[in-house]
């Protein structure tokens, strides 16, 4: 297979577990024989490839893909061909490696200009004036 490219980061296959089982679902006598669902792991909390920064993202971005051990999960049982869902959990994995490696945008705290107060307090008045000629005239 080799290594894992995404962007500027290279992930060495030996990081890579993968094991291969049973897959769910339909598929005749077959799916009692074959082993084509892909079970792919990455301990990238010890791994060389990424920088601590780009751990922390993924530790919180990819939470709920972490089995007991700290590893990242990532499954394919998409086609009943084994080395076809080995290179989808493989894509699977550059995706979500991928969307870490985008730094994301500060915010800039901002404040409404005063036109922009003035503007919501006459437009207050205004509704309130509507309502006000809306209301029950007395006849005394």
């Amino acid at each position: 297979m080799g290594p894992l490219v995404v962007a500027h980061v290279v992930i060495p296959e030996a990081e890579l577990r993968w094991t291969a089982v049973r897959a769910s679902g339909p598929g005749g006598q077959n799916v009692n024989k074959v082993a084509s669902k892909i079970d792919l792991r990455f301990d990238f909390e010890h791994s060389s490839a990424l920088s601590d920064e780009l751990k922390a993202r993924l530790r919180v971005s990819a939470a709920a893909r972490l089995d007991a051990e700290g590893r990242l999960q990532v499954t394919s049982q998409l086609t009943r061909n084994q080395p076809d869902n080995l290179e989808d959990a493989r894509q699977k994995l550059a995706e979500i490696v991928r969307a870490v490696t985008v730094t994301p945008k500060k915010r800039r705290k901002t404040k409404p200009s005063r036109a922009k107060k003035a503007a919501r307090v006459a437009e207050k008045r205004v509704h309130a004036q509507k309502k006000q000629t809306r209301a029950r005239v007395s006849v005394d």
